[in-house]
C-alpha cells in the first residue's frame, strides 16, 4: 500500500469541495426556479366546494397561468382565480360572466348584456338554474368583472357578495388545467 501524498490528498480534498459546491448551487437554483415560476408564472388552486361543477368538481387541483392577461384583457367565459372581494385573504374560482363598463341583467335565470334580448348562452351550467335566478342587475365599473359559477344553484359568487366585482388588479390568473385527479387531467377549455 503506498502512502498518499499531501499534493494528492488536496487535489482530493478539493474535487470533494468543487462536488459539493456544485450540488449546493444546483439546489439553490432549483428553489429559485420554483420561487420564480411559483410566484410569478403559475398558480395552484384546490377547489374546496362544488360552486364551479360540472366544469371543475370539488377537491380537483388545478394550474392557472399567472401572465394570462399580461398583453390582452379577460373575456367573457374565462375562467379565474381571484382574489375574493369580500375577503382578500382567499382566492376564489369563477367564470367570467360581465365585463368592464356593461350592465348585466339576470331575470328568469337568464343572463342578458347591455339590454339584449338574446340571453348569453351559458352550455357550461351544471343543471337547470332553479336558485337566485333574478331579478338582478349589475351595472360593472370600468377596472372590473362580474363572475358567477356554473353551478348556479349552489355558488355562493356575486349575486351573494357584499362587493359584487373582481377588479382587474385582484384576477390572479387564468384558470387553465386540471392536473388533479389524474383521470380528469387536461385542459379546462
Amino acid at each position: 500500500m503506498t502512502k498518499e501524498s499531501a499534493k494528492d490528498r488536496k487535489v482530493r480534498e478539493q474535487s470533494a469541495v468543487r462536488e459539493i459546491l456544485s450540488w449546493f448551487i444546483t439546489i439553490i437554483l432549483a428553489i429559485a426556479a420554483a420561487l420564480i415560476i411559483k410566484n410569478f408564472i403559475i398558480i395552484n388552486a384546490n377547489i374546496p366546494s362544488g360552486s364551479m361543477e360540472n366544469t371543475i368538481m370539488t377537491h380537483d387541483r388545478i394550474f392557472g397561468f399567472r401572465l394570462a392577461y399580461k398583453d390582452k384583457a379577460p373575456k367573457r367565459g374565462d375562467i379565474i382565480i381571484f382574489k375574493y372581494p369580500d375577503n382578500e385573504e382567499e382566492n376564489y374560482v369563477k367564470r367570467i360572466i360581465g365585463l368592464p363598463g356593461e350592465t348585466i341583467t339576470i331575470e328568469n335565470a337568464q343572463v342578458y348584456i347591455n339590454g339584449s334580448p338574446v340571453p348569453l348562452e351559458e352550455n357550461y351550467l351544471k343543471e337547470e338554474w332553479t336558485v337566485a335566478t333574478g331579478p338582478f342587475t349589475f351595472e360593472i365599473p370600468e377596472d372590473s368583472y362580474l363572475v358567477l359559477g356554473d353551478n348556479r344553484n349552489n355558488s355562493l359568487d356575486a349575486r351573494y357578495w357584499e362587493n359584487k366585482y373582481v377588479s382587474a388588479d385582484k384576477i390572479l390568473g387564468k384558470a387553465i388545467f386540471r392536473y388533479y385527479p389524474v383521470s380528469t387531467a387536461g385542459s379546462l377549455y
